[in-house]
């Protein structure tokens, strides 16, 4: 017999079975993983950081050809992604840490780009045209305009929140519900009224402060890796536990298996936050590179420019095995998870929670 806590404010509105989502993994998303938890039931997300508009488009077709089922597309917001104006000197200082990685794997070093993301107002077009059921959000609170414009074309809009601050400018735009974001949380921090450091609030702090404080459905992520998680959430007034960390070492992932072997091993108990890879504060298993780089007390490059400076060394480190010189991004509660098919997963945290919550 199942519970009643499948049947939530977000299932109904979403169309979906079990309010189980998978987390937006910016940059390690896979169309298999994201159709195989919506396949199973829940709500699939693909993370689409870096793509440009025909990468969009050819990614949402492909979800298509998976699942006929509801699935979500997630976009980090532009926020305080202007670069000032720098000279090559300025490039170089940049570089100068990660040298002796590129050095080191035998890598030719980087010469400044035109740009280091695509543009944002293509990226939402591209999103727009592939009327995905969910279309979600990080780093800033989109536009009345772009909610709109979401709306009309049958998309369901989510916005990811912080604080309870967050979240209320959230909801006030007219998001059809908040992702409550604990500082448990793998990957990075997507706070943007207050620098990510002074917004470090817990799920179990944020989470019923958040239900209360806004009238759309909260959905809770950070920390939560299993069944038990799951049913704290619902009791906590979550319309939905967003899974990322567990999902991340599922058959399914595109992380590599150097990446996948650390959230597996002892490494898993001690993670931390960090801006060493991408310039922007982020959680995950510390190793040499971080520790080299944080150690350097040479100012390192702002976002996005130190995620495009280290995305070479941390492709060629995957190719290689090398879980030193990679971000290793995984969340608090990483020492829970074990490898699994997505699907597996989805009906394990389904039938624990049946056997939690009434």
């Amino acid at each position: 017999m199942t519970g009643a806590w499948r049947d939530t404010a977000l299932t109904r509105a979403l169309g979906i079975e079990l309010p189980i989502a998978l987390g937006a993994f910016g940059g390690l998303s896979s169309v298999p993983l994201t159709a195989a938890v919506s396949n199973a039931g829940g709500l699939g997300s693909f993370g689409l950081y870096g793509y440009d508009a025909e990468r969009i488009r050819s990614t949402a077709r492909a979800l298509r050809e998976q699942t006929g089922r509801p699935f979500a597309l997630n976009l980090w917001l532009p926020h305080g992604d202007q670069i000032p104006p720098v000279d090559d000197d300025d490039f170089r200082a940049w570089v100068a840490p990660l040298e002796p990685f590129f050095v080191e794997l035998g890598l030719a070093l980087p010469t400044r780009p035109q740009r280091y993301l695509p543009d944002f107002d293509e990226q939402f077009d591209a999103l727009l045209d592939a009327r995905p059921a969910v279309a979600s959000f990080v780093f800033g609170v989109p536009s009345e305009q772009q909610i709109d414009r979401l709306h009309s074309a049958g998309t369901s809009v989510l916005g990811t929140a912080t604080t309870v601050a967050e979240g209320r400018a959230l909801a006030a735009a007219g998001v059809d519900a908040v992702i409550a974001s604990g500082f448990e949380a793998g990957g990075h921090r997507v706070s943007f009224l207050a620098e990510p450091e002074d917004s470090l609030i817990g799920l179990f702090a944020l989470l019923p402060q958040l239900v209360d404080a806004v009238d759309v459905p909260v959905v809770a992520t950070g920390g939560i890796a299993d069944a038990r998680g799951v049913a704290a959430a619902l009791t906590l007034g979550a319309s939905a536990a967003q899974l990322g960390t567990a999902f991340l070492v599922c058959a399914e992932s595109a992380i590599s298996d150097a990446h996948r072997s650390r959230i597996l091993g002892a490494d898993a108990e001690s993670t931390v936050l960090t801006r060493a890879f991408s310039g922007r504060l982020a959680r995950g298993i510390p190793n040499r590179m971080l520790r080299e780089l944080e150690s350097t007390g040479t100012p390192l490059a702002p976002f996005p420019v130190q995620n495009w400076l280290t995305a070479p060394v941390k492709a060629e480190a995957a190719r290689r095995g090398d879980s030193e010189l990679m971000s290793l991004w995984a969340g608090q509660a990483a020492a829970l998870v074990r490898r699994r098919g997505a699907a597996e997963l989805v009906d394990a945290l389904a039938r624990g929670t049946d056997a939690l919550v009434p």
